[in-house]
């Protein structure tokens, strides 16, 4: 096997097919689409597509058609990643290598979501957004218990700030737990209304209509590339407090950079312990680090005893 970054990442497999994984335009023999996040999806659809069904739905949503034909693969076995609605690793055994592409995981269960059941492999391409050892988070209950007590004894409207696939459904599920009223844009609607009907998760809510006066017991959930719309302001100005929820608010700068009023850790990755875990459980013979903190996680894991390295758009051979 040998794997290249560039459009995606690109894994030749001992049959001479090539998987083409998470790809704007993918161009392999097999299109690969780990979740519905902007930045793994396509740009260009290819004909077919191995991925999970309500990623594939989510995808609909999300982009114009044509749309691809959801397909599977003898040599691909798709497992819950624990990310997102619809996330999945694939674990891809050619025959002669046992290879896990992680996309985007957590191996936490959290909210609906099943995290990675990490398998034994020779291989392992594993994300490295929270490669530093820096990033370490608290227990998930410890994190939502935190953030519904703030829900439950703020008394003033809260705006919640998340990525509409992720983010935005969790926000949703606390702010119903801490007894809110919770509104949503369209674009969250037609996401939630997605996940609901694929996952049957209960996210019922009102339509956020940006002129109507919000009441203390109101939790609107917006998506984070709005928080420096002129409503936003409007809506704080009146007294509603802006909140954000990113692993990255384990820095204080991720309260000035979004301009929040407050911060949680909420992630929807593995911290880096539960990076370093993930690897000692696959036990590979190789370790490549994509996306996030590649460098770091990839010295880190070399001085644990690893062969690991980052994945920087250089053709980099298994054998």
């Amino acid at each position: 096997m040998n794997v290249t970054y560039g459009d995606g990442v690109r894994i030749d497999l001992a049959t001479g097919e090539t998987v083409v994984a998470d790809a704007g335009d993918p161009d392999g023999d097999v299109a690969l689409l780990s979740h519905a996040h902007g930045d793994h999806l396509y740009h260009e659809p290819p004909a077919e597509v191995v991925c999970s069904e309500t990623t594939a739905a989510l995808a609909r949503v999300r982009r114009d058609g044509p749309h691809p034909e959801v397909v599977e693969h003898p040599r691909i076995d798709l497992l819950d990643a624990g990310h997102v609605a619809g996330s999945r690793a694939a674990l891809i055994d050619d025959g002669e290598t046992r290879l896990l592409y992680t996309g985007d995981i957590s191996t936490r269960d959290r909210f609906f979501l099943s995290g990675l059941s990490v398998p034994d492999v020779d291989v392992l391409v594993t994300e490295a957004t929270y490669g530093r050892p820096g990033y370490v988070f608290d227990p998930q209950e410890e994190l939502e218990a935190a953030i519904v007590d703030w829900l439950r004894t703020t008394d003033a409207p809260v705006l919640l700030m998340g990525y509409a696939l992720g983010r935005a459904q969790e926000l949703h599920l606390l702010a119903d737990r801490a007894g809110r009223t919770v509104h949503v844009t369209d674009a969250i609607r037609r996401l939630d209304e997605t996940i609901s009907d694929r996952e049957g998760v209960g996210l019922d809510a009102r339509s956020f209509d940006a002129d109507r006066e919000l009441t203390d017991d109101d939790a609107v959930v917006l998506p984070a590339q709005t928080g420096g719309l002129s409503f936003v302001d409007r809506l704080r100005e009146a007294g509603a407090i802006k909140a954000g929820f990113s692993g990255w608010a384990v820095d204080e700068g991720f309260r000035f950079r979004g301009d929040h009023d407050e911060t949680f850790v909420l992630s929807d990755h593995c911290d880096f312990s539960e990076l370093i875990g993930l690897v000692e459980r696959a036990d590979p013979e190789q370790v490549y680090t994509v996306h996030g903190f590649t460098d770091d996680l990839a010295r880190e894991l070399t001085g644990r005893g690893f062969e690991a390295r980052s994945l920087k758009w250089t053709r980099e051979s298994m054998d």
